[in-house]
């Protein structure tokens, strides 16, 4: 029997395994080949249940210091860190959170100190551990075993692994207080090495040009954006199903065309977004593209508050049309602001018998002094 981790963190790392003898008629054996079926089947919670499990009977019977321990450390690891609940907002959610990822990062540590005696301080096998610990870890902590792995994959000479440490780097660290300049370029540093690389159907380069692309929109780069996003169309579109990130690709290019004055361009994203869309009668549209009203400066000035509610109809191109004021409070002056604005907004529209349809739908904009 040979033990493989589930999930390679770093895809190109292949981690050297050894040859077990049989154990098929033992309780380490049956509980690890419970876990390669969990796996097989996608089951979370078992997978869970039988990592833990089998690396707490492979412990005992390979002994602390074994390669195999280490290995199962991993898969233990990341099964708990898969099964973390990510909205920790509950109390509950909050402490289970914790605990699941204080005892990954138990495992992890336990697999590093094992590959740590076992290969050279530069080994590219120390990069799974190291990369588990940032993960089950504080993002402040986070960076420094990011920069550990990092640096041992540059000492590779392995372009296609520095450039998934990169993206990983950047994935762990974009969405916190912690990310900086040089996490950023780690992100656009991976997708250059995909690039050359990589083929242009490749799913990792392809996800990688959806990253960059969210990079440049959000530092107004809009041509560099619109480059990557509609690559990422390009190449999605080419499968038999529509993946998340088709929908999001044309929804960013829908506000950087609107963005631009170019509205003639978002009508085609516009238009794809709602063949898309599973639409049903009762379902309110939510816009692509919104354009905030401006606040009546006397009315500011005066501390006044207010709403407007409007009805108005989505074109067959999701541009709104028609816009009627149904009830307002506080001033004619919202009324106004609001009909501006929401003339320049952009939907998707809705879709019957695979057709393009004007839609009526309803919006009330608040006007509040906070």
């Amino acid at each position: 029997m040979k033990l493989f981790p589930k999930a390679i963190l770093i895809t190109a790392l292949s981690v050297s395994m050894f040859t077990l003898s049989p154990l098929s008629a033992s309780e380490f054996g049956d509980t690890y080949k419970a876990y390669t079926a969990a796996v097989a089947a996608d089951n979370s919670a078992d997978i869970e249940l039988y990592a833990v499990k089998a690396y707490e009977l492979g412990k005992a019977k390979f002994g602390a210091d074994s390669l195999d321990t280490a290995v199962l450390a991993l898969n233990a690891g990341s099964a708990l860190l898969d099964n973390t609940p990510k909205n920790t907002y509950a109390e509950e959610s909050a402490a289970k959170a914790k605990k699941l990822k204080l005892q990954a990062f138990e495992l992890y540590q336990a697999a590093l100190v094992i590959y740590s005696k076992s290969y050279a301080d530069d080994a590219v096998e120390l990069i799974d551990p190291l990369m588990g610990l940032a993960d089950s870890s504080s993002k402040q902590d986070a960076r420094e075993y990011l920069d550990d792995a990092l640096d041992i994959a540059e000492k590779s000479d392995n372009a296609m692994l520095v450039a998934d440490t990169q993206m990983a780097y950047f994935k762990m660290l974009s969405a916190s207080r912690y990310y900086t300049r040089t996490v950023r370029n780690h992100g656009l540093d991976a997708y250059e090495t995909y690039q050359t690389l990589l083929p242009e159907n490749s799913m990792k380069r392809v996800l990688a040009a959806f990253t960059v692309g969210s990079i440049e929109y959000a530092e107004k780069h809009f041509d560099k954006a619109e480059t990557a996003l509609l690559y990422v169309i390009k190449q999605f579109e080419a499968l038999e199903f529509d993946h998340p990130y088709l929908l999001a690709a044309h929804a960013k290019l829908v506000e950087i065309y609107e963005i631009q004055g170019e509205s003639d361009k978002s009508t085609q994203h516009c238009m794809a977004i709602g063949s898309m869309t599973p639409w049903s009668d009762a379902q309110e549209q939510t816009p692509l593209f919104r354009v905030h009203p401006v606040y009546p400066m006397s009315y500011l000035q005066r501390r006044k508050e207010g709403w407007s509610q409007v009805s108005f109809t989505v074109n067959e191109m999701g541009f709104v049309v028609n816009p009627v004021i149904l009830a307002s409070k506080g001033g004619s002056g919202f009324n106004k602001a609001s009909l501006e604005a929401l003339k320049k907004w952009r939907y998707a529209p809705k879709f019957v018998d695979g057709k393009a349809v004007s839609a009526d739908s309803t919006v009330q904009l608040d006007y509040t002094m906070q």
